[in-house]
């Protein structure tokens, strides 16, 4: 349930607090109060006067919801100021492979327009023989690269365990695709105050991308972004999985966290990555998250689809026209 108070704001929310203590969990936002799993009938009348709408049809992400959060979340970093009325651009390497590589290709990615850096240090991968990422040497390249060209960083966290160290190095927490419902990892960085980019899951719905979203804010951070990033679907011939574009402005329409749209591991392939990131851009997307190469034939992960630095800039500059457009 809901409550969206009209008068009396701040005394009403001490009594309904006062009310469900020990009993039911009282979220606030504003003058939205809600009480999990409660119903109009057991408020008091003074209450129920008090309140311009009480909605009892709720999600059951309720702190991810529009209902309870209705304005957009805007997440500022100290290069990046993410949000559903800017474009911001996060691009780099899918690995950190070595120290002058990371920071080559982070200049490119400046050249570019990106304000984040991305690269990967712990590297989840299929099988347990392929490269699995530099750990801690490779965060120190990653912090280096992007501080140099005056970047944030963004990089995927594995585990809760992790944590603590990769808060040292990063300025946005990633949770990849295969942890998305990895609840112990989500309950960790919702107790930090560092922004997270949660990946929804190769076989997740929408309902599951946003339960997986609440977990990260009933820790107190709602500094969330979400990324789309593609589902497995029954073709996968053609494509490594299906861009669910229409996803994004579902998304938009549900939940104040900005969406971005990470048309690399939707394709799997870089020729098909700048129609897709146009795609995304004129769904709506706040963002692109985007990996490139110099040499992706000998990339140390995803290869086949990394663009290259002239590739990756004709789309940036496309993005960007079509984000202007989209904003007219």
């Amino acid at each position: 349930m809901i409550i969206i108070l009209k008068k009396e704001i701040s005394e009403n929310i001490a009594r309904i607090k006062k009310m469900f203590a020990n009993k039911k969990q009282v979220l606030v936002h504003q003058n939205q109060v809600a009480v999990v799993g409660a119903t109009a009938t057991e408020l008091p009348r003074e209450i129920q006067v008090a309140a311009e709408q009480i909605i009892e049809k709720t999600p059951a992400a309720i702190q991810s919801s529009r209902l309870f959060h209705p304005e957009d979340i805007v997440i500022k970093t100290p290069h990046a100021h993410i949000s559903s009325d800017s474009l911001t651009i996060m691009a780099g390497p899918c690995s950190v492979e070595n120290r002058d590589h990371i920071f080559k290709m982070a200049a490119v990615a400046k050249q570019g327009g990106a304000t984040v850096l991305r690269g990967g240090a712990f590297k989840p991968r299929t099988s347990p023989y392929s490269f699995q990422g530099l750990g801690e040497e490779g965060l120190k390249y990653l912090r280096a690269a992007a501080d140099q060209n005056g970047m944030d960083v963004i990089t995927e966290v594995m585990d809760d365990e992790h944590v603590p160290l990769v808060a040292e190095y990063t300025d946005i927490f990633q949770i990849g695709a295969r942890n998305m419902q990895n609840f112990s990892l989500l309950k960790e960085v919702g107790k930090t105050k560092i922004p997270v980019a949660l990946k929804r899951g190769m076989s997740a719905t929408i309902d599951d991308l946003l339960n997986a979203a609440e977990y990260i804010a009933a820790g107190g951070n709602q500094q969330i972004m979400l990324i789309e990033r593609g589902i497995r679907t029954f073709d996968s011939k053609y494509t490594r999985n299906t861009f669910d574009v229409a996803a994004i402005p579902v998304l938009q329409q549900l939940t104040p966290y900005p969406i971005i749209a990470d048309p690399s591991h939707a394709v799997g392939r870089w020729d098909l990555v700048t129609p897709m990131a146009a795609a995304g851009i004129a769904a709506g997307a706040a963002g692109l998250i985007v990996e490139i190469h110099d040499d992706p034939e000998h990339a140390f992960s995803d290869g086949p689809q990394a663009l290259k630095p002239a590739t990756y800039l004709a789309m940036t500059r496309q993005a960007q026209a079509i984000h202007q457009l989209m904003a007219e």
